[in-house]
């Protein structure tokens, strides 16, 4: 297989296959999958054996023969038959049959206890200070984040990313003050308490790191913004409109920093030269073969997988929250319509970006971050026209309109075409331009410096 390599680097091995008995020399950096391949190549065989030890031990794909074990003289054996399963005792299978595993199941229940702490939260800050149910509430809360932060448990995957939730709740309700401009400080006190708290989670080793990661960066970020927000004594509807573009740009970067590929696998070391005639050496060393293993791969994909999944959750959580409340805050006329433009053409940029998203769980939360912006304009310009049945049937003929278009090209794959996708990142840039632009309406700048050349 290298018959320019060194003499310590080669192995001498017998492989006993259905075949017969092959002697092979192979690098001692190379792997079983190099080895079983050669063997099939020789011998003719259809397909690619499993190797094992002459004791029935699988030699794993991830690690070379020198680290396995193998040294010259070795004798492996080639078989493409599927080794039987170990038996179990009738307590290992019962002791099976409990064991409880992270799955839908237990995400819809967390994602149901999440919704349960915000839930808790909100009531119990319209309660009066001192209140009994108050106090309670909060100890509940508490003690709830405090238990549920342990690395203890078969779902601890899932519900650590819950966990933070229940203490964000707690902050919400301690530091809750009735006045309108607070409320953005207060919700980025809450934000930093939960970030904390996923901090101290991941520090505990919790098996959900990704989602603790998010839950770190964002909490920081929130309360970065709402902090700044109030020591430059600026309205809420600046932290909301800044928030609101921040989240759709997100969706944009996320998939760039997502995907962690260890460096060792994309660079040769050993082949980064100065000169052109070291590059055309062949190296010798065990790292001169370089073999990605199909774990590694689906390792890197899964973690990424992972981080775009709990980032869109976040981006849906803020875009929904902001777009609320910039419509809220928003009074003056010149605002209100540039909040009502900004949270349209965020919307539209959301629904945009999801097409390019190959992750199922993450494009359907971009699309729902879209159609929450939508959904909250509509309400607005129908509760702005009125509520009578000429506005009603107007409004539903329009949005039946645009359904039977996505309908249509939906059913005719347009939307896979090369046109389609050359207009659809065009339209998405434009939206992510003028969703951008509208921030300086939306905020009140522009007719802040109105005031004052007027």
């Amino acid at each position: 297989m290298s018959s320019t390599s060194r003499a310590d680097d080669v192995l001498s091995v017998s492989v006993h296959g259905p075949v017969g008995v092959l002697d092979l020399q192979v690098p001692a950096a190379a792997s079983s999958v190099d080895v079983a391949r050669e063997y099939s190549r020789q011998a003719n065989l259809p397909t690619v054996p499993a190797l094992y030890t002459r004791l029935g031990r699988p030699l794993s794909a991830a690690v070379s023969l020198a680290e396995a074990g193998v040294v010259t003289g070795t004798v492996l054996v080639a078989t493409t038959d599927l080794a039987p399963p170990p038996r179990r005792s009738r307590r290992d299978v019962r002791r099976r049959r409990h064991v409880l595993e992270p799955g839908a199941l237990s995400t819809l229940w967390c994602l149901a206890a999440v919704v349960v702490a915000v839930l808790a939260g909100w009531l119990a800050s319209r309660l009066p200070d001192g209140s009994d149910l108050r106090e309670a509430t909060i100890v509940v809360l508490v003690a709830t984040a405090v238990v549920g932060v342990l690395p203890v448990g078969p779902l601890a995957r899932h519900r650590v990313l819950a966990v933070p939730a229940y203490a964000g709740a707690a902050a919400y309700v301690v530091a809750w003050d009735p006045a309108p401009e607070r409320f953005p400080t207060i919700l980025g006190v809450a934000c930093l308490i939960a970030a904390v708290t996923a901090a101290v989670a991941r520090a505990l080793d919790q098996p959900g790191e990704e989602g603790l990661r998010v839950w770190m960066i964002v909490g920081v970020a929130v309360f970065v913004v709402t902090t700044l927000a109030a020591l430059a004594d600026v309205s809420a509807q600046v932290v909301w409109a800044v928030s609101l573009v921040v989240a759709m740009l997100a969706a944009r970067f996320v998939p760039m920093l997502a995907v962690d590929v260890p460096d060792q696998y994309l660079l040769d070391l050993e082949r980064l030269a100065v000169t052109a005639w070291s590059a055309r050496d062949r190296p010798t060393g065990r790292r001169g073969r370089i073999i990605v293993p199909r774990t590694v791969v689906a390792s890197v994909a899964e973690r990424g997988a992972r981080t775009v999944t709990a980032s869109c959750v976040a981006i849906l959580v803020v875009v929904t929250v902001s777009a609320i409340m910039l419509i809220r805050e928003t009074s003056v006329w010149i605002d209100v319509l540039g909040a009502r433009i900004e949270v349209g053409l965020a919307g539209a940029a959301l629904l945009l970006a999801a097409r390019s998203y190959r992750h199922a769980a993450a494009r359907a939360l971009l699309r729902t971050a879209g159609l929450a912006c939508w959904a909250v304009l509509l309400v607005v310009l129908l509760t702005a026209h009125g509520t009578g049945w000429t506005t009603v049937v107007a409004w539903v003929s329009i949005g039946s309109g645009a359904l039977l278009v996505l309908v249509a090209v939906a059913l005719g794959r347009g939307w896979r075409s090369a046109w389609w996708a050359r207009r659809a990142e065009v339209a998405e840039s434009l939206t992510g331009a003028l969703a951008i632009g509208a921030v300086v309406v939306a905020a009140g700048l522009f007719r802040l410096l109105w005031e004052l050349t007027g």
